[in-house]
Parts: structure tokens; C-alpha cells; sequence
């Protein structure tokens, strides 16, 4: 089984590749590319994603045909592929950090500031938060509810459809942190930074 690691110049995505690494051993091939036939002709994609929205937002279309062959991927083809943190916000119609930017749109909706209620939760929210499952997803296979996981961010992924949401977690106010919709999954927090049970996320992603 192929795997592509989408390298699009969006910061240091080092412990990704490394926690994929480590989890696939000889099992999967894991490959990290930006090239467009490596991706297309992939088993599963994984997108990272670090810094702003409406920086991996341009990052990604400063590739030239990378946007078109991840929807030929993802939606038209439905095959699995995992946003990672900002991977997972890119998965919106619009994103308003620094500015209003279009997202993939993906999943319909929204990837706003969190409120911190004048300033009683500090931004970014970072650090180990409990998750709250709240329905049954692949990539949540032998996860107990209320685990630990390692967040770092300041916006939020709200989308129309609740339907799609499979954990949340509570920081300020319920907060979106993995979504599954088909094929297509999304993580909030790092599981290439949650520990053992990060791996198993990972794990569970590449036996799907």
C-alpha cells in the first residue's frame, strides 16, 4: 500500500512523516511528495497542515493542478485521506485568519477564531485536551472516549452539517476536533504529537 505525505511547503511537518513512519514499519510505503501522479496513483493521502489557513490555503495553490488532483482524489474518486490541524480546516468553504479565504470546501462550513470570552481562555488553545466521541469512526477503533490528545490552534472548524463531527472538545465551547464524512477524515488536534494513542489514530487511518 501506498501512502503520500502532501509536502507543500506548509512548515515543518517532520514528526507527521516520522509518526507515520514509525507506525507503517515495512507494512506501507510512505511517501512525501508534492508530485502530482505520485499523489494521484496513492492508496491514502495525508494533509498536514501548519500555520495559517489562508497560508496553506496559497501554499497549496501555488502548486500548480495540486488542488485539482486532491478533489480528483478525495471527492470524485472517494478515496481516504486525513487533514491533520490546518489539513482539517482547509476542508471548509471559507476560513476568515488574517482574511477571508476560500477553502477546499469539502465539507460545507466555516473556520472562525475561537471566542475566549474576553480573554478567560488564553489563544491558542495548546496542550493535551480531553476528546469527547461522539459517534463511531474508523480512525477511533480501541480509542476510549475522554483520551487525551495534543492541540495547537486559535481557529476553529464549524460545519453546517453536525452530522459529520465525531469528537469534539471543550475548550471555551465545544469545539470540532474530528470529523468523518465517507472517505474523507479530519483531525483538529496532532496525533503525530498525542503519544501512543496518536499512533493508534495513525494506525487506525492506514487500515481503513
Amino acid at each position: 500500500m501506498n501512502v503520500t505525505i502532501v509536502d507543500y511547503n506548509s512548515g515543518n511537518i517532520s514528526s507527521v512523516i516520522n509518526s507515520f513512519k514509525e507506525v507503517a514499519k515495512d507494512k506501507v510505503n510512505i511517501e512525501v511528495t508534492s508530485d502530482l501522479n505520485k499523489i494521484k496513483s496513492s492508496d491514502k493521502v495525508v494533509l498536514p497542515g501548519q500555520g495559517s489557513f489562508k497560508s496553506c490555503v496559497d501554499a497549496l495553490n501555488n502548486i500548480s493542478g495540486l488542488v485539482d488532483t486532491l478533489n480528483e482524489f478525495a471527492v470524485s474518486n472517494k478515496k481516504p485521506l486525513l487533514g491533520i490541524c490546518v489539513g482539517l480546516q482547509m476542508f471548509a468553504d471559507v476560513g476568515f485568519e488574517e482574511t477571508e479565504t476560500k477553502g477546499l470546501g469539502w465539507i460545507s462550513g466555516k473556520v472562525s477564531k475561537i471566542d475566549n470570552q474576553n480573554g478567560k481562555y488564553k489563544l491558542p488553545h495548546i496542550g493535551w485536551n480531553e476528546i469527547s466521541i461522539v459517534k463511531d469512526s474508523k480512525i477511533f477503533k480501541d480509542i476510549e472516549n475522554n483520551s487525551h490528545m495534543y492541540f495547537v490552534h486559535s481557529y476553529e472548524f464549524i460545519p453546517k452539517d453536525k452530522n459529520v463531527i465525531s469528537a469534539t472538545t471543550d475548550y471555551s465551547s465545544n469545539i470540532v476536533c474530528c470529523i468523518e464524512k465517507e472517505n474523507i477524515f479530519g483531525t483538529q488536534f496532532h496525533p503525530e504529537k498525542s503519544d501512543k494513542l496518536g499512533l493508534k489514530i495513525i494506525n487506525n487511518f492506514l487500515e481503513i
